[in-house]
């Protein structure tokens, strides 16, 4: 697929894998509409990518566990370029506590915006992707699969959207739209930091060693030759590969291993 001219919506573009898809969509040719909370931050991006690959680039300020932000969002890539190619669903919180001791606050805003922030961008785009035959992204993870000890909500919230990914591509099964998720494992990117406490408050810090972990600009690419090849799913990383099988296959063992894994993270929240 050549992505010369595609219009490409991408959500919480302002940091990690988000902004890494920013670049690498924009090396290949493609006109970008940005979205997130962080309007500055978005305006110096979409300027830079404008100014160094020769594309359009369109900053809207948008949250998306707000259905009406999602609404306008998509209205505004129309008005601008007068079609959508690709939506990539990519907006999303984590969090770090254990079930016992959150506030369940936390696990409502994880499903507002990581669940139906995807719900509200996919429902008001469909229509003009249906005209394009394009793509609908999920950026998910391997907590989607597989539950993570202190992540209830974020897991909980990566499921359903993989329930839901998968029941919109078998609908649109036969109309030409692309739908893939994409499951990244641990990657470089801002998402811990900023992940949620038992009360709501950000941690301002990674609980994992990410020196041995995929980049952001790693997971865009594989993202992006995903799309060009209209994949199904997209597993990333083979920790992430082997934890899916794992799972699958003998998940009694996946347990342990896992509980063992998060037992040796920063400031363990189990031991």
């Amino acid at each position: 697929m050549d992505f010369k001219g595609k219009v490409v919506i991408i959500t919480g573009a302002s940091s990690g894998i988000g902004k890494a898809c920013a670049v690498e969509f924009a090396k290949r040719g493609a006109n970008l509409v940005l979205a997130a909370r962080q309007y500055v931050t978005l305006c110096e991006i979409t300027a830079e990518l404008e100014k160094s690959h020769n594309i359009k680039a369109l900053a809207v300020q948008a949250d998306v566990s707000k259905q009406e932000d999602c609404e306008q969002l998509i209205k505004q890539a129309v008005a601008t370029f007068g079609q959508i190619d690709i939506l990539i669903n990519n907006a999303g919180l984590s969090m770090r506590a254990l079930f016992q001791e959150v506030d369940l606050m936390v696990l409502k805003n994880l499903m507002d915006v990581n669940f139906w922030g995807t719900v509200y961008c996919s429902k008001y785009a469909l229509s003009e992707i249906l005209k394009t035959k394009g793509s609908i992204i999920g950026v998910s993870s391997i907590a989607g699969y597989r539950g993570l000890p202190g992540r209830t909500g974020y897991s909980a919230s990566k499921f359903a959207m993989n329930g839901f990914m998968e029941s919109l591509r078998t609908e649109l099964l036969k109309t030409g739209v692309h739908v893939m998720v994409a499951c990244p494992g641990f990657t470089t990117s801002n998402i811990r930091v900023a992940a949620l406490a038992e009360d709501g408050q950000s941690h301002g810090e990674t609980s994992m060693d990410e020196g041995k972990m995929m980049t952001a600009e790693e997971v865009a690419k594989i993202m992006a030759d995903g799309i060009v090849n209209r994949k199904r799913t997209l597993v990333i990383g083979g920790q992430g590969k082997l934890t899916v099988w794992l799972n699958k296959l003998l998940p009694a063992l996946a347990d342990n291993l896992v509980f063992n894994h998060f037992t040796k993270e920063k400031n363990a929240l189990i031991k």
